[in-house]
């Protein structure tokens, strides 16, 4: 039976894989020929993707920086779609773990074992509150947690923009643009990877995928969670309390997201800087459902993220083409992933209305 299971489980894997490596290389396909129509040279902007993601040491440096912050936010995003909810708000939470992380880190000055962990906790802990408000109003309240997540995000970019603005309370005096001071050495995550900014906050974004699929797949908790995004009235006739579900996954998905906001503040930038995310929230999403809504695939998932990313610079700073094919390339992905699995939903819902 073990072994049967196994054969199973290793079947599905290789199919899973199989329609996600399918799913990019038509959606590399389609972004081909939209290329080619519109009057660019196809060998230059896929040259300079490839060299601006993984050509040297420096490209493959931001490839890994960009992707780090975006393997958080697809676990937050997927950790709440596995109980059936839609975390829009990583973005907001990013920033506001950001924040809580700089003010600690400029605040305290501990030794470095117990500053690093300290910054990191205030992050994730101020985005899991930032997460945990929705799901209460969810639980509570049957609202919307697409709405609230979203708006929440707004009201955290202007609530740090404010806090940092030339007349704000944790505003730089030293500085021209809107950003904290430096926080302390202490509480700086190490760099791995010199003379790029990958650091520290790499290894402990693949270990958190890690302790999500664990979560999910090898403990009751998760195994709760799993079956509200299921079929919530199954759960709740078996005994699982369904709002509680409902907080915790939200509020472990905004304290993922604060963690890599964190992340962001003590291994990258050294301090919070207004607007420093050019939108990794939202690539979270992208990346969730690129993985199937599976904690390990979405480190490759960021990955492949984050190559788009620093290729699409590189091929903007060569007039190969605007840097957006990059953004059309996710969407194309993202649309051959989800295809199948609208198609399969309709063809689900016709037959039962027969």
């Amino acid at each position: 039976m073990r072994q049967r299971l196994r054969g199973w489980l290793g079947t599905a894997l290789v199919r899973e894989t199989g329609l996600t490596l399918l799913a990019v290389a038509l959606a590399f396909a389609v972004g081909t020929l939209i290329i080619w129509a519109a009057g660019f040279s196809i060998s230059a902007v896929f040259t300079n993707l490839w060299r601006g993601a993984f050509g040297n040491r420096i490209s493959l440096g931001q490839t890994l920086t960009q992707a780090t912050p975006i393997i958080f936010t697809s676990l937050s995003f997927l950790i709440a779609f596995r109980c059936g909810l839609f975390n829009i708000g990583a973005e907001g939470q990013l920033y506001v773990g950001a924040m809580a992380a700089a003010v600690v880190g400029t605040v305290l000055r501990v030794p470095a074992w117990l500053g690093v962990p300290l910054c990191l906790a205030a992050g994730g802990l101020a985005g899991a509150f930032w997460g945990w408000i929705p799901g209460l109003l969810k639980a509570r309240r049957g609202v919307n947690e697409f709405v609230t997540t979203m708006m929440l995000s707004y009201v955290a970019i202007e609530l740090t923009n404010f806090l940092v603005a030339p007349r704000g309370p944790l505003h730089d005096r030293t500085a021209w643009s809107n950003q904290t001071v430096r926080i302390a050495t202490t509480a700086m995550l190490p760099r791995i990877m010199r003379p790029t900014q990958v650091s520290m906050a790499l290894v402990i974004a693949g270990i958190a995928a890690i302790v999500v699929w664990y979560f999910l797949f090898r403990t009751p908790s998760g195994y709760e969670l799993r079956s509200v995004g299921q079929s919530p009235a199954a759960a709740e006739y078996g005994g699982i309390r369904t709002p509680r579900k409902i907080v915790l996954a939200l509020t472990l998905a905004g304290f993922l997201a604060g963690l890599g906001g964190a992340g962001e503040v003590l291994g990258t930038h050294y301090r919070f800087i207004a607007g420093f995310s050019p939108g990794y929230g939202w690539d979270g999403i992208a990346g969730g459902l690129i993985a199937r809504a599976h904690p390990v695939a979405a480190v490759f998932a960021g990955l492949l993220m984050g190559a788009l990313r620093a290729g699409g610079m590189q091929v903007q700073r060569a007039r190969a083409a605007p840097g957006d094919i990059a953004t059309v390339l996710q969407g194309l992905v993202i649309f051959f992933i989800i295809a199948p699995m609208l198609i399969r939903r309709l063809l689900i819902w016709k037959r039962r209305r027969n």
